[in-house]
């Protein structure tokens, strides 16, 4: 039985990593249903929603550091960019935290599902938006692997505010930033899709870290199952990498369309549930 758990627990760190790493979003919405269902399967009851977290977002920093590293030797990762959101994203975790105290759980379930509703429709449109010549202070370009200029841009308060609002949501309803961070990067700062899941890739790391060893302290983490996930991860990680280095911009906004209408469906089910 437990090896059959390890094998099933492989095949699912190498596809969580890999679809993660490509859309830029760590793959935890794939690794706590797993763990729920396989681990409370083999030992009924002994995986809690409080457990499936803590040791998916063990797993999400494995995803996140290898293909993070595939990306920095591709050239893709903005570090400022990602130096900056992780500022901004701590205090804003703290401030959900807070305000999960304010929202019972089918509320957060049904807010958040619209809000990714919202996102999807945003993606859906921004391309026929009619382009902002907003005044950026900092400008750069970007070539991509089809030989397409991009131009985009930021200031450093503005990346600031989003990543606390993107902390503090996803604190709040308990999913990944890269959620969030991906589009916001598309739609606001107009990053090329390349560097936008590879920054965020960056980002998800640094936060999956700080959460891990805040999840470590209070003993949530079961090992065994975090030890089975993290090979594939890693694996699938660089394999995504690999994938998206290989992909035209507008197929990874396809499949990060497709992943947040899912996600939406999913959560917004949730609220009805019971």
């Amino acid at each position: 039985m437990i090896a059959l758990i390890a094998v099933l627990f492989l095949l699912i760190g190498v596809a969580a990593g890999m679809i993660g790493s490509i859309a830029g979003l760590g793959g935890g919405i794939f690794f706590v249903p797993a763990l729920l269902l396989i681990g409370n399967l083999y030992h009924p009851g002994s995986v809690t929603p409080q457990i499936a977290a803590a040791t998916s977002l063990i797993v999400i920093a494995v995803t996140a550091l290898s293909s993070t590293m595939s990306y920095f030797k591709q050239k893709k990762v903005e570090l400022q960019t990602a130096l900056l959101f992780c500022i901004g994203s701590a205090p804003g975790a703290i401030a959900g935290v807070y305000f999960n105290t304010l929202l019972e759980t089918k509320q957060f379930s049904l807010l958040f599902g619209l809000f990714q509703l919202c996102m999807f429709a945003l993606l859906m449109v921004k391309d026929k938006l009619k382009p902002r010549n907003l005044n950026w202070p900092i400008k750069r370009t970007f070539v991509d692997n089809e030989g397409v200029e991009w131009e985009y841009g930021y200031s450093r308060l503005a990346v600031i505010l989003v990543a606390f609002f993107v902390g503090l949501t996803s604190s709040l309803f308990g999913v990944g930033g890269g959620v969030l961070m991906v589009p916001a990067m598309l739609v606001l700062f107009r990053f090329p899709p390349h560097l936008a899941t590879a920054t965020s890739m960056a980002v998800i790391f640094f936060s999956s870290v700080v959460g891990s060893v805040t999840n470590i302290t209070h003993g949530n983490v079961e090992w065994l199952y975090a030890a089975m996930l993290a090979p594939g991860a890693w694996a699938g990680g660089k394999l995504g990498a690999f994938a998206a280095s290989r992909l035209k911009g507008k197929t990874i906004v396809l499949i990060l369309r497709l992943l947040i209408l899912c996600i939406a469906i999913q959560m917004i089910g949730e609220s009805f549930q019971g």
